[in-house]
C-alpha cells in the first residue's frame, strides 16, 4: 500500500530527469555545443538514406563480400618489415609484441569487419533518428557504405598514409568516414568539435590531411578560415546539410558519395590488400594538457586487437550469442568512445544508435529511454552530474517517497558491498527494494536494460561510485591512455573490488618502476595495445617508451595481492613542498569536495612552497546555450547554504568573506580533511574561493574535462602569490 502511496504523489514520473544534462560543466559538453539551427536531429540520418537511394539493388555487385572461411580471411597475411617496436613516421611499420601471452594472429581493420560482415551481414548495426523515427542499417550496408566511401576518397585523391580529418559530432557519416578512410589507405584521425581554427590547423596539418570530413555550417567555417595554411589538403566534405555557399573542392555528403562511382571495386581491394597490421590506420590526439597535443599513432593491429580483447574483459557479447546495443553520444576524437562506439561495435557485432548533437544539453536521456541500451558508457563528469540531478530530484519529492527512495538506496548500497565477491543469493529485502523503487528509477535513465555501465577516460569519486550501487548500478572503471588504445586495466563482472580500476587486461602485462617502501610505484604498459610512437616526434616517443619497449604511463599505483590496481596520481602532479614533502594532491582534492557538497572544483597548491594551500570553485549553474559557468549557484549548493542558514544563491554572495556562515562551513570541512592527514606537511593551510567554476571555454579544463594545472597556475598567479604573502 504504501508504494501504491508513492505513485499518489506524482508516480515515478514526477522525478523530472528530461534536463539532466544540460546546465552543468559535463565532460566535453562544450565539444556538444550547437547553435539551434544546428540541432535538427532529422538531419542526422539524411544523407545517408539519400545514399542508399542511389545504391543498387544488387548488393553483391556493388561490393561483394567474399565467401571465404572467416578463419582464411583473418589468417596468413604478412606484416610489414619492422627493425623496431617505435616509429614517428606515419608510414613507418613496427614489430607487434606477440608472446605466449598475447599469440593470436594480427590482423587489419577490414579483416575485422569483412569477419563481422559474414557472421552479422543481416543484422542492424547503426541506427540514426529521421522524423522522430529510428532508420537502420545492417552491417553489410555498413560495410558497403564504408566501401562507396573509400572509393570516393580515392577518387579525391587521398595519398598513402596522409590524413582523413573528421570534424563533428557523432554519425553514421562519422562512421563511414572513418572506416572509409582506411580503406582507402589514409589515416583516420578525428577532431575535437569544440577545438579553434588554429588548433584545428594543428591536427590537420600535422596529419598532412588530404580531406577534411565536417558535420555542418560552424564546423566547416573553422576550415575555411585556416584552408590556405593547409597545402596537404585537396577537398571538404560536409556530412550534415547542404553547404551555404558554392566553394571549390567543398562537396555535400550526397555529392561525395557519388564522386567515386567510376573508381573499380579492384582498386579498392589492391589497397586494402596491401595494408599491414603493423602499419598506422589511425591518429589519437592528446588533450595538451601539457603542451602541444601529439599524435598518438594507432596500428590496425593495436585496434583489432584492443577491440576484442578489452571489450571481452568487460563482458561485451558477440552478436550471434546476445546483440549488444548502446549509444554513441561522447566525442569520437578521443580514443574511449572510438573503441567503445565504433570498433568494438564493429569486432562483436553491436547495433550503435546515435545520439542527438545536443546529448549532454538535454536529449541524451530521451535517447536512452527510447533505445534502452545494453551497455552505457560514461565519463566521471557525465555520471557526477546525472548523480546531482538525480539528488535534486530526489530532494523534490514527497515525504513519503523521498524516505522510501532513500531506504531502497541503503539497502542496495549495502548490499552491494556486502555480496559483491560473494556467490550467496542477496537478502529477500535487496529485491523487494529493486523491485518496488530502483527499476523504476533506473527506467527514468533509460538504463532500465542496461546491465554493463563503464567509466573511463579519468579517475571517478568513491561517492560517485556508491551512489549508483544505491541504485544496484555497478561502475566498472577502465584505466588506460592514448598510447594503450584505451584500456589496460578493466573492472568487470569478475573483476571488480572498489576503489580500484579492475585487474589487467588478459594478453597484456605490467609493471611497476621506482616502487617505494609503501609498494607504490610508477605504473608501466606492456602488449599488443601499447602504439607506434608520436607522429613526427621522435624525442617525446624516446620519452614515453623506455629501450626495452615499456610504456611509462606517467601514474602512480600500487598493485595489491589479487592484481587489482589503485591509483595514487600523477608523477607530473606530484606537490614536493620546499621541506622536501612528495604530496600526490588528487586524494586531497577529492577529501575536500567529499567533505563539501559545495564545491565543484579544488586545487592543491604547494609545489617548492613552505605549505599547502587550495584554490577552491563553488558549484553553478551552466548557461544552457554556451555551457559558461553563470554566477547562480547550482541547486546543491544552495540547499547547502540555506542549511547553514545562508540566504546566498550567487557566487558573488560569497566570496570576498562576505558569507561568514558559508567560510566558517568550508574551513570546518577543511579542518576535518586535515585532521586525517598523515603528517602536518600533508594539512591545507589557507584557501582561496574563484569567482567562477573551471571549464573547457575558461580553459582550466582540457577537451577531456583534465585539469590543467599549469594553465590555473598561470591564471590565477595573485590569488595564488595572496595565499603565500607574510
Amino acid at each position: 500500500m504504501k508504494a501504491r502511496g508513492m505513485k499518489a504523489e506524482g508516480g515515478w514520473r514526477g522525478l523530472d530527469l528530461r534536463n539532466l544534462y544540460p546546465r552543468c560543466q559535463d565532460y566535453h559538453t562544450d565539444e556538444m555545443e550547437f547553435s539551434d539551427e544546428e540541432k535538427g536531429g532529422d538531419q542526422l540520418e539524411q544523407s545517408v538514406q539519400e545514399s542508399m537511394a542511389h545504391e543498387p539493388t544488387d548488393r553483391e555487385e556493388d561490393a561483394p563480400v567474399g565467401k571465404k572461411n572467416i578463419e582464411e580471411e583473418c589468417a596468413g597475411t604478412p606484416l610489414a618489415p619492422a627493425l623496431s617496436l617505435w616509429t614517428s613516421d606515419a608510414n613507418g611499420s613496427v614489430r607487434l609484441r606477440i608472446d605466449e601471452g598475447c599469440p593470436e594472429e594480427p590482423v587489419t581493420v577490414h579483416q575485422i569487419f569483412k569477419a563481422s560482415v559474414e557472421k552479422y551481414g543481416n543484422m542492424h548495426a547503426l541506427a540514426s533518428k529521421k522524423n522522430n523515427k529510428w532508420e537502420k542499417i545492417t552491417f553489410l550496408e555498413y560495410y558497403q557504405f564504408c566501401r562507396k566511401a573509400a572509393k570516393s576518397f580515392i577518387k579525391l585523391g587521398l595519398e598513402r598514409f596522409h590524413g582523413v580529418a573528421i570534424l563533428g559530432f557523432n554519425s553514421a557519416e562519422w562512421f563511414f568516414s572513418a572506416v572509409g578512410a582506411i580503406m582507402a589507405g589514409g589515416i583516420m584521425t578525428g577532431i575535437y568539435a569544440t577545438n579553434s581554427p588554429e588548433a584545428c590547423q594543428y591536427v590537420a596539418s600535422d596529419s598532412k590531411a588530404n580531406i577534411i570530413v565536417v558535420e555542418n555550417q560552424k564546423q566547416l567555417d573553422k576550415i575555411l578560415q585556416i584552408r590556405d595554411r593547409l597545402p596537404c589538403l585537396k577537398a571538404i566534405v560536409q556530412y550534415s546539410g547542404e553547404p551555404q555557399q558554392k566553394i571549390s573542392n567543398l562537396y555535400s555528403w550526397g555529392e561525395f558519395m557519388e564522386l567515386g562511382l567510376d573508381v573499380s571495386e579492384t582498386e579498392v581491394d589492391d589497397i586494402i590488400s596491401s595494408q599491414r597490421a603493423n602499419q598506422c590506420c589511425i591518429l589519437i590526439y592528446t588533450s595538451g594538457t601539457t603542451g602541444k597535443p601529439k599524435g598518438v599513432m594507432l596500428s590496425h593491429d593495436n585496434i583489432t586487437w584492443t577491440a576484442k580483447n578489452a571489450s571481452r574483459a568487460g563482458d561485451m557479447q558477440p552478436a550471434d550469442t546476445k546483440q549488444e546495443s548502446l549509444v554513441s553520444y561522447l566525442p569520437l576524437s578521443h580514443i574511449a568512445a572510438q573503441i567503445y562506439d565504433l570498433w568494438t561495435g564493429i569486432q562483436w557485432g553491436e547495433l550503435v544508435y546515435f545520439a542527438q548533437p545536443d546529448a549532454l544539453k538535454g536529449s541524451l536521456v530521451t535517447t536512452l529511454r527510447e533505445v534502452c541500451p545494453t551497455s552505457h558508457m560514461g565519463v566521471p563528469r557525465v555520471w557526477e552530474k546525472m548523480m546531482e540531478k538525480i539528488k535534486e530530484g530526489i530532494s523534490e519529492c514527497g515525504y513519503l517517497k523521498k524516505k522510501l527512495i532513500t531506504w531502497a538506496m541503503s539497502v542496495s548500497l549495502e548490499a552491494n558491498q556486502n555480496y559483491m565477491y560473494k556467490e550467496d543469493e542477496r537478502p529477500f529485502l535487496v529485491s523487494l527494494a529493486d523491485s518496488l523503487v530502483l527499476q523504476k528509477l533506473r527506467a527514468e535513465l533509460g538504463l532500465s536494460c542496461c546491465r554493463k555501465f563503464f567509466s573511463g577516460a579519468a579517475p571517478i569519486s568513491s561517492e560517485t561510485v556508491q551512489f549508483f550501487l544505491g541504485l544496484n548500478i555497478c561502475l566498472y572503471e577502465a584505466y588506460g591512455m592514448s598510447e594503450s588504445t584505451g584500456p589496460h586495466f578493466m573492472s568487470g563482472p569478475k573483476a571488480y573490488k572498489l576503489p580500484s580500476c579492475g585487474k589487467v587486461v588478459p594478453g597484456c602485462r605490467y609493471k611497476m618502476a621506482d616502487v617505494d617502501c609503501e609498494g607504490t610505484g610508477e605504473i608501466c604498459f606492456w602488449g599488443r595495445n601499447i602504439f607506434m610512437g608520436f607522429l613526427n616526434m621522435e624525442d617525446k616517443t624516446r620519452e614515453a617508451l623506455d629501450e626495452d619497449g615499456w610504456l611509462h604511463s606517467g601514474d602512480l599505483g600500487k598493485i595489491d595481492e589479487e592484481g587489482f590496481l589503485y591509483i595514487t596520481g600523477r608523477i607530473k602532479e606530484l606537490i614536493i613542498t620546499a621541506g622536501g614533502e612528495n604530496i600526490p594532491p588528487v586524494p586531497i582534492e577529492e577529501a575536500v569536495k567529499k567533505e563539501l557538497p559545495i564545491i565543484s572544483s579544488a586545487m592543491l597548491i604547494g609545489d617548492k612552497r613552505k605549505f599547502l594551500s587550495m584554490l577552491l570553485t563553488l558549484k553553478c549553474c551552466s548557461d544552457a546555450e554556451t555551457m559558461e559557468p553563470t554566477e547562480e549557484l547550482s541547486p546543491e549548493a544552495v540547499e547547502f547554504c540555506k542549511q547553514l542558514g545562508s540566504q546566498a544563491t550567487k557566487v558573488s554572495d560569497i566570496i570576498g568573506g562576505k558569507d561568514k556562515e558559508v567560510y566558517q562551513a568550508i574551513q570546518d570541512g577543511i579542518n576535518r580533511v586535515n585532521s586525517a592527514a598523515t603528517s602536518n606537511a600533508q594539512r591545507i593551510q589557507k584557501w582561496t574561493i574563484l569567482r567562477k567554476d573551471f571549464s573547457v571555454s575558461g580553459g582550466e579544463l582540457g577537451p577531456t574535462m583534465k585539469l590543467r594545472r599549469p594553465v590555473v597556475l598561470e591564471m590565477y598567479h595573485k590569488d595564488v602569490e595572496n595565499l603565500y604573502q607574510e
